[in-house]
Order: structure tokens, then sequence, then C-alpha cells
């Protein structure tokens, strides 16, 4: 590997991904290339397929809306019209025509040849989970954001509460649910009537190992109906009743395939029906129109990806925020002005975290000095709890009675340009590419800790092109 001082650090941008998030990942890492600092640093796309696949994207197709206007081939693999996830394609299919339409795929044991840290954009499972910081550790490829441990412990939500919890936090009063619990329940309606008992209206049903509010639903009353949706959708379950499915028109048919597919909104390819799996939506839909041909009992969908466990927890009274932690040197951590969602009574799902102008985010909260002092203490706390390393994202609530409450730690923040991130950033005078520039210097200062041997020539290289 060359590490000339004349030539700019490369930077793999790692976006895309596998788990339900990858389309808020692929937009984010669009906006990474566009605002890293072209002297100091090199862009290099590493979109990373829903197989697993590390692929050297063609600059062309970073600016698709979707991933799936690109990939794959929206012309080759279709259903009624609607583009498909390649997940979603048969299973014998080769996918290389692809892959090779759109890029090059590339090993882990090349990455060096391509970049020299790998700037991490994926989120959910094997983005922030550990996976992606351990493959890249066993290569010594230095990498943005936490380590191993503080990431595997921010996307479990079952484990932050007993962490919070023992730690002195103030945590809303929960249950877990576990997928096998449910599905051997015979009595739904107990189940809530016990929800009722213990937590109250309303309650909060979510999935553990989610982010982007995907899988999240407030129950507000005492309807059975609406409880097993909310349950179904935090496991990613669907159930198909004989009669729902008969009254369908053939356009109503196409539009919940549509929903199903769409990752963001439905459970997505592959997926179970009792002990078969299927890879495509042609198997699924000649399979239901074959088993009520023959029977009338509910079909249910289980996404291949289901939560092994849900969360089940009191409704918090008060202002939601999210507040962004900055580590400028080891064990020095310093929150950002934090945001308010205003979203009235509306819930903060996905659609109103990234579609402009559903929620209105105020920087800073309007809050006196002292409340707005608490919550970024309370924001550094966790971060340190968490032994998080160079930034993270803390999401909570101020209650009415001005406790603060914090419910989701990410070690990766969202990178889209109306991010929490690049809005509290600007309150410092931080404009995104000097905020990139710095998570990548504070990164290899982390890694170079650790003992990459690399990091430390990275870091000298970039002192000499400053």
């Amino acid at each position: 590997m060359d590490h000339s001082l004349s030539t700019p650090v490369r930077v793999g941008i790692f976006f895309g991904g596998q788990s339900r998030e990858r389309e808020i990942s692929f937009a984010g890492g669009r906006t990474v290339y566009d605002h890293l600092d072209r002297e100091r640093f090199e862009p290099v796309p590493v979109f990373v397929d829903s197989l697993g696949n590390f692929i050297l994207l063609d600059k062309k197709y970073l600016y698709q809306g979707t991933i799936r206007e690109f990939y794959p081939s929206p012309t080759a693999s279709n259903f009624w019209g609607i583009p498909l996830y390649i997940e979603s394609l048969p299973n014998t299919q080769n996918h290389t025509p692809f892959i090779e339409k759109i890029g090059q795929k590339i090993a882990p044991t090349d990455f060096s040849k391509y970049f020299d840290i790998a700037f991490l954009c994926l989120h959910g499972p094997y983005g922030e989970d550990g996976a992606i910081q351990g493959l890249l550790a066993w290569y010594q490829i230095p990498y943005t954001g936490s380590d191993i441990l503080p990431t595997a412990l921010g996307i479990d939500k079952i484990f932050q509460k007993k962490l919070l919890q023992h730690a002195g936090f103030l945590v809303p009063y929960s249950i877990t649910i576990t997928q096998k619990e449910w599905l051997n329940k015979n009595d739904p309606q107990k189940v809530l009537d016990q929800i009722i008992t213990t937590i109250g209206l309303p309650f909060v049903v979510k999935s553990s190992r989610q982010g982007s509010s995907i899988g999240v639903t407030i129950v507000r009353h005492r309807t059975l109906d609406a409880f097993i949706r909310a349950i179904h959708k935090a496991f990613f379950m669907e159930a198909i009743t004989y009669a729902g499915w008969k009254a369908y028109t053939p356009t109503e048919k196409k539009n919940w395939f549509n929903s199903l597919i769409d990752l963001r909104e439905g459970i997505g390819f592959p997926l179970w029906v009792a002990n078969q799996i299927f890879y495509t939506p042609h198997a699924l839909l000649n399979y239901i129109e074959l088993y009520f041909q023959k029977q009338k009992e509910p079909i249910l969908l289980i996404s291949a990806q289901a939560e092994e466990a849900i969360i089940v927890e009191a409704f918090i009274e008060g202002r939601e925020f999210s507040c962004i932690v900055l580590e400028a040197v080891k064990g020095n951590a310093m929150a950002l002005p934090p945001t308010e969602m205003l979203k009235g009574k509306l819930h903060f799902d996905y659609r109103a975290k990234y579609l402009p102008g559903i929620v209105r985010k105020q920087t800073p909260m309007i809050l006196p000095s002292l409340l707005l002092d608490l919550i970024r203490k309370e924001a550094v706390a966790l971060f340190q709890l968490l032994n998080c390393q160079v930034y993270a994202r803390i999401d909570g609530f101020l209650t009415n009675d001005n406790q603060v409450i914090l419910n989701d730690p990410n070690t990766t923040a969202g990178m889209n340009p109306s991010s929490f991130l690049f809005h509290q950033a600007a309150e410092i005078g931080l404009h995104p590419t000097q905020l990139l520039t710095f998570i990548i210097q504070r990164s290899l200062e982390v890694r170079k800790d650790k003992g990459y041997f690399i990091a430390d020539c990275l870091l000298k290289k970039l002192k000499a092109i400053d």
C-alpha cells in the first residue's frame, strides 16, 4: 500500500447494507460522498447489497432515488411492475450480471487495495451491531465510530434497558415478549388485558433491534385487532385472512405486494409460511391462491429477519429530543445542543423522520439553560456508560415534570443533509465537511490507540496535507 504524503486519504464509504434501513443508509452515503473534503480525502463508494456483497459502485448510480431503481435492474426483475430487492429474485438466480452492471465486487481481503479507512454509513443489523466493525478489525482496516462492544450494546434495546436501569437512569416500565411466546399464545385478548393491567394505556410496541422507528406502534385503545397488528408489525409478521384476500381486487393485491416488498413498511422477502420459505412474490402469490382454494384458515407470514423478541413499554408523555455527543479526545465527550421534534400528536415514524415537511425540528430545544444542560449531561453519561467512541446520537424524552428519560442510543447517526448530526453541528459552527473531517480524524486516533499501525500513518498524512 502506497502511503505517500502527497496523496489524499482514500475513504471507503460503506452504505446500503442488509438491514431494513438500507434506503436511508444509501441516501446518507451519498451525503458523505458529496461533502468530503477533496483536498484531504478521496471518496470511494462501497455499496453493500442485501446479500452481503461489497461492490465498488459506479458513481453514476450514487444519485438514484432508491436502491431498487438500479439494483437489481428493474427491467430485468419486477413483479406486477414492482421493482424488487435482490433477495426477492429466485434463490437459484446468478446475481453476478446484476453486480457487474453497477460496479465491481471486492472481497474483504482486498479492501486495503481500494481504501485506507472505512466510513460506516450502515444502519441496523450488520451495520451498527458490531458485525462490520468486527470484519474490518480482523483485517486491520480503520473504520469510523465506536468499537465492536459499544455497537453491539447500542443495537440491543432489551439489554440496554437492563443496563440503564442498573446504572441509575430512568427507564419506562416495560415487558419483553419473545416470538416463541407469542406464537404459542392461544388468547391474545388475555395478553392485551395483562399489558393494560401492568402498563396501562397508551403503550408502545416496538422491535428490539431496529432503528428509524421501523416496527414501532403506539397503542392507545383496548382494541384487539389493532393490538395484534402492532405486535405483528414489531415482529415483522403479517396475517392474511380468507375474507380479506377474496375481497381484494387485482389492483388491491398489487398494492398489498408493493407494501410487502418495500422494507420501509412491509416485512420483505424472504419470508416463512409455516415451514416453507418463499424468496419470490411470484411463488407466494401462487401459494396464497392455491391455499385459499382449499381452506379458509388465516395465513401468517413471518419475515426471515423477524425479531426474536419485542418490547412493550409505557408511553412517555413529554417532549421528544435527540442529542449528538462528540468525543474530542479520549474520555472527553461533549453533547451538542439537542433537537426537539415538534410533531404534535403525530407518531415520529419512518416517514415523519425522513420525508421533509412532516415534522419540524427545533435546534436547540427552547428550554431554560438548566434543563438543556441536564439533557446534555445525561446524554454524555450514557455515551460514557456504553464506552462509545467518536460520536453517537442519544434519543429521549423530557417529561412533563422535567425528568430526562433516554431510550435509544445510536452508535451511528443518520447522514442525510437534514439529519440531527448536521443540524446540531451547525450550532457550534461546524459545516458538514468540517464535521466529516473531524469524524475521520478522531476515528483514526481511536484506532491508533487500539494498535492499528496504518492509522498512525494516515494521521501523519492528514497532518502533512494540512
